[in-house]
């Protein structure tokens, strides 16, 4: 047991550890920010991460190069340099991709050396020119094994060549991360683990979008953590990686801000999955934390359920149903990637919090967990 001043010793400097655990171990408190969601990165509280991707790059289809659009030049130029402002130390990645991007175009440019070589030499001339620390891939998702047997030569290269260009300029090597599927495996195809785990710093596992109201007409959890009847689950996700090879500490567990909105096949029948006619709003019911906690706030007569067995929470009113994330699920899955040895957690995505909660939740979470591996 720690003494009273030790105890108060540590919480005295814990400005000062920046999230670095006893063992000299860097935790990774990462969220994504997406300009398209009409939040500025000038409103990002960045003194609560210590990582922020900038999404997202685009890859040419003809040049094969990494390039920004124009619409997003200004504020990616000035990103770095903008979050830095309230937080110095927080680290910056261009994330290359996303969830709209062309699939074929990434398994075109990795099937080739030249090609390869025009997106990592591309990718590291736009980090290095608009400051950012690092590069973080988004490729959803290799289709064949071919893809997959590429995408372990890419990062292989992009490493090389990420080494290579910080011995030469005599700065920092830039970060090297990635967005992957939340298990070791998607579509039936292996990811190159022994590459990952050679050439990235570290992998975010996507544990989210399990379910949703347009292709499952049930309601659920998209983003569980835990679930007994079938291998959908956060937790399973990341056991596969561990089991497949890769290290807990290359591990960082995602957490949406966000969830799905159901409509009710009927009112009366209102927990977990309970039948669907389908989602509720646009966008397939996707729905931002913000927007969730309005529409708990407008409905006086809304039921708030935290589910601990699976670790989600939803709501309903009438014929509204609505998993989501909040400061019980954010508390619990920081919590378990601290036990499991994960480097941390992130969130897509920043501009869809309410007033800061549950980023505020994460952050401190992972500064008890710090405090209590230090005082142990």
């Amino acid at each position: 047991m720690a003494s009273p001043m030790k105890i108060f010793l540590i919480f005295s400097l814990l400005p000062l550890l920046q999230l670095q655990f006893c063992s000299g171990q860097n935790a990774v408190n990462g969220v994504y920010w997406f300009r398209d969601s009409g939040f500025a990165a000038s409103n990002i509280d960045s003194s609560l991460f210590t990582h922020i991707f900038c999404a997202f790059a685009d890859l040419d289809p003809q040049t094969r190069q990494v390039t920004i659009s124009a619409a997003n030049n200004a504020s990616f130029s000035q990103f770095t340099a903008t979050v830095q402002l309230k937080n110095p130390s927080v680290k910056t990645l261009l994330s290359i991709g996303g969830g709209s991007s062309n699939t074929t175009v990434f398994s075109q440019m990795a099937a080739q050396s030249s090609t390869r070589k025009s997106f990592i030499d591309s990718s590291i001339r736009l980090a290095r020119s608009y400051g950012f620390s690092g590069l973080d891939l988004d490729w959803e998702y290799p289709q064949t094994s071919s893809d997959m047997t590429n995408l372990g030569t890419l990062l292989t290269e992009w490493r090389a060549a990420v080494t290579a260009e910080a011995q030469s300029s005599g700065r920092p090597a830039l970060l090297l991360t990635a967005a992957f599927y939340y298990a070791a495996s998607v579509n039936g195809l292996n990811y190159p683990v022994s590459s990952i785990n050679r050439n990235l710093d570290w992998v975010n596992a996507m544990a989210y979008d399990f379910y949703g109201p347009s292709w499952y007409r049930f309601t659920n959890s998209h983003s569980m953590l835990y679930d007994s009847t079938s291998q959908v689950s956060g937790s399973y996700g990341i056991d596969s990686w561990i089991q497949a090879g890769l290290g807990a500490k290359k591990l960082a567990l995602g957490i949406p801000f966000y969830g799905y909105a159901w409509r009710l096949a009927n009112a009366n029948n209102h927990g977990l999955l309970a039948p669907s006619t389908g989602p509720v709003g646009s966008d397939g019911g996707a729905i931002g934390y913000n927007q969730i906690r309005s529409f708990i706030s407008q409905n006086s007569g809304t039921v708030v359920v935290y589910n601990s067995t699976i670790v989600t929470n939803y709501c309903y009113s009438g014929t509204t149903w609505i998993g989501y994330d909040d400061t019980q699920s954010v508390a619990a899955k920081v919590s378990y990637a601290k036990q499991k040895g994960l480097l941390g957690y992130f969130a897509w995505h920043v501009g869809v919090d309410s007033n800061w909660a549950l980023s505020k939740q994460g952050n401190s979470q992972i500064l008890m967990q710090l405090l209590l591996s230090c005082v142990n």
